[in-house]
């Protein structure tokens, strides 16, 4: 018999693979890839189809980055689809309001920033795309017209949303009804535009006015030509090495650096050599966290407007210099090595590898739960609150400035073994995708675990999620093994202990190549509503 040591099996499939956090939005992606689709059709349209089947977790209203793997020029692009800043959003903006901050929640975080999705979109799929966008988004329309079944953790999250929902009479008439069918008939008109018109259809045109009159009527930033002015941006992404695997991520303004400085301080210590899931694998990974996320919040800002060192901050040579506040026995201070923010948020994670072993690897977010809780007027457009990770201090290079794009959490990634693509991974999770990024891949390069195994293990996130919680709280799934758990406190850590799953350790989906048969092979969270549906 086959020994059992996952929960469910990886997807196996000859041709192309999706997954993603909703399986009838991974079949999406599918539906394409078998009508002739690229991976780039298949990630749109999975990522168009979460936007209505999962509200709460992402959106057109949101921001997304993508990592693209060009099996023809064998080249990794990335597309940074951040939002930006409106013309009014100023310091001075909010002082006039007498806000010290922005404001979590309504229509003044909804609309500082532009949503940069849809411009990410149609960015890929002008470069890649081989299917019409009209056939990309149909699976989407088709949801937000006809309805979808509500599931248990939209529900959940539904339910916990609900005083920040009332307050918008457009979001509450949607979401706030009871049945489980939810139907979206104003956003399927809005990605009708979109399919018809591609970006002119959601940034000019009768949505955008729509959005600009309800953003005026309720005291917004968003104006005419805010929404004219975004575009998304090809870049190059950044790249390291872990033992024999090359890592891509998503540069600045995102935290994608943060896993590859995490693995330059880890690899030296040899975790394959430590045991899994024991406490020198677990202790080592929350220390090289706290270094690489002090660095993070120094310098991290949108490179256009900040000084972000990046080539230094990813190099092994840094790594080796920061390596010595590293202490193997004892639990890190974070007096030492401080952090700051809070690792609550919702995003979306989608993976698509086709026939001809191109590859997708798209992040797509409204960061908190239903975003900002409003939606746009009669657009049906649940808008994200991202513009809340602004500064409001002049002195921060976070600072908030017009035409600037916040400090991201999202990331997604690419790997390549023998300079063939081998793995697409991605999560939701705020704060701690980096370090679920991490623990996926040193289980999978370290330990040897295949894609869903690597999904399915106990996971740690170190950091807050609340305020008031103390930032050193190191959150463990009660599946490690209780003498991990022991000696973890032991050696100083502060241990909250969840239970067997927890929906906040993330969602992580991904997929792997085989480098001998080429096979795609996928995984998807079962902390999630996903699926990895291949052909």
């Amino acid at each position: 018999m086959t020994e059992i040591l996952t929960g469910r099996p990886a997807t196996i499939a000859p041709n192309g693979l999706v997954t993603s956090p909703h399986s009838l939005a991974s079949a999406a992606g599918v539906d394409v890839l078998r009508a002739g689709g690229s991976a780039v059709d298949a990630a749109l349209a999975t990522s168009a189809a979460l936007s209505v089947l999962y509200p709460h977790m992402t959106s057109i209203g949101g921001d997304a980055f993508w990592l693209i793997w060009d099996a023809r020029t064998r080249q990794v692009r990335y597309i940074d689809g951040g939002g930006r800043a409106t013309r009014s959003g100023t310091l001075d903006a909010f002082a006039r309001r007498g806000l010290a901050e922005v404001p979590v929640k309504g229509v003044l975080p909804a609309t500082l920033t532009v949503p940069g999705a849809v411009a990410s979109w149609t960015e890929a799929h002008a470069a890649y795309g081989r299917l019409p966008l009209s056939r990309c988004l149909d699976s989407a329309i088709g949801y937000a017209r006809d309805g979808f079944p509500v599931t248990a953790r939209l529900a959940h999250w539904r339910n916990m949303a609900v005083p920040d929902l009332e307050k918008s009479p457009e979001a509450a008439a949607i979401f706030l009804k009871h049945g489980p069918m939810l139907k979206n008939p104003d956003l399927a008109r809005t990605l009708q535009a979109i399919a018809s018109d591609g970006w002119y259809g959601f940034y000019t045109g009768d949505v955008a006015k729509e959005m600009i009159r309800w953003s005026q009527a309720n005291d917004g930033f968003f104006g005419k030509a805010d929404l004219e002015a975004q575009t998304a941006r090809w870049a190059e992404p950044i790249k390291g090495t872990y033992r024999d695997v090359t890592i891509y991520e998503t540069p600045p303004p995102t935290q994608g650096f943060a896993v590859l400085e995490m693995l330059n301080l880890l690899e030296p210590f040899e975790l394959h050599t430590k045991r899994f899931l024991g406490p020198d694998y677990v202790h080592l990974m929350v220390q090289a966290k706290q270094v690489a996320y002090h660095d993070r919040d120094q310098f991290i800002a949108d490179p256009r407007f900040a000084d972000v060192p990046t080539e230094r901050l990813i190099s092994k040579t840094y790594a080796d210099e920061r390596r010595a506040l590293m202490d193997p026995n004892r639990a890190l201070p974070w007096d030492k090595i401080p952090s700051y923010g809070s690792l609550a948020g919702d995003t979306v994670y989608v993976a698509a590898v086709d026939k001809e072993g191109n590859a997708a690897s798209l992040i797509h977010s409204v960061y908190g739960s239903f975003g900002a809780a409003v939606v746009a007027g009669r657009t049906g457009v649940v808008l994200q609150n991202r513009s809340a990770y602004f500064s409001l201090d002049p002195k921060s290079a976070n600072r908030l400035e017009p035409g600037k794009t916040p400090l991201h959490t999202l990331i997604a990634s690419l790997a390549l073994r023998d300079d063939r693509l081998w793995a697409a991974v991605g999560c939701m999770g705020a704060d701690g995708q980096p370090q679920i990024h991490l623990q996926t891949y040193v289980a999978m390069i370290d330990h040897g675990r295949d894609i869903q195994q690597a999904l399915e293990t106990p996971r740690f996130l170190s950091g807050r999620f609340a305020i008031g919680e103390a930032r050193d709280t190191l959150h463990m799934e009660a599946r490690f093994p209780p003498g991990t758990i022991d000696a973890l406190a032991r050696r100083g850590h502060l241990v909250n202990r969840w239970g067997d799953w927890h929906e906040y350790a993330g969602h992580a989906h991904g997929i792997t190549v085989d480098p001998a048969s080429g096979l795609r092979i996928g995984g998807s969270d079962p902390r999630s509503d996903g699926a990895a549906i291949g052909y």
